[in-house]
């Protein structure tokens, strides 16, 4: 039977396939990236093995999905007419979800994957969820030619410092976000800073 984009097969099942990015999620904290397999995540989420494999090749990219979702969501934050709100209400929001959303938590043990695996470094790097979601925020608080850097280092600039803070373990309580705000301003555009 054809499907509605002319592949032969069932369609794929939407509450399948949110069971499985659920799924995900939970066994990531729960058991930690390098004990949760294939057969676990089909079993938690009550979808067979085949699948799971239909949709995805490794746990590397049903995590990254489901994070990226998450991360969409949790990372839009409302517009504001200041830059330096719009940027402290995206770094408030990072924070938040890199330190308490479940999704957020796992993508971290995804990051902490990609150290040693190349598939899942190479994954990261061809779907950089984060960097987009900072890139998206830059562009609308600077609209015009404000960026005296490229984008990719104008994200690494805003995102980086806080990164390295909580990858470190250090608390997200110290963290001002309007210093990393006002510092990302006066290191990647050319807009003059009043006191």
């Amino acid at each position: 039977m054809a499907g509605a984009q002319g592949k032969v097969g069932r369609p794929r099942s939407e509450e399948a396939r949110a069971s499985v990015l659920h799924a995900v999620d939970d066994l990531v904290l729960e058991l930690g990236y390098g004990d949760v397999t294939l057969k676990g995540i089909a079993e938690r989420a009550g979808v067979s093995r085949q699948t799971v494999y239909r949709w995805w090749s490794t746990k590397a990219e049903i995590l990254l999905e489901a994070t990226a979702i998450d991360a969409r969501q949790e990372l839009d934050v409302p517009a504001h007419d200041d830059p330096v709100a719009e940027l402290v209400a995206y770094l408030d929001a990072l924070i938040a979800f890199l330190t308490t959303s479940t999704a957020g938590l796992a993508y971290r043990a995804l990051l902490g994957e990609a150290q040693h695996d190349k598939t899942v470094d190479e994954l990261l790097r061809g779907n950089d969820v984060l960097g987009e979601s900072a890139a998206a925020i830059i562009t609308r608080a600077f609209p015009d030619d404000e960026l005296v850097v490229p984008m990719p280092q104008a994200t690494a600039l805003l995102v980086g410092p806080l990164f390295f803070w909580l990858l470190t373990g250090r608390s997200p309580e110290a963290l001002d976000p309007r210093t990393l705000a006002v510092d990302f301003i006066r290191n990647a555009t050319s807009r003059p800073l009043g006191n």
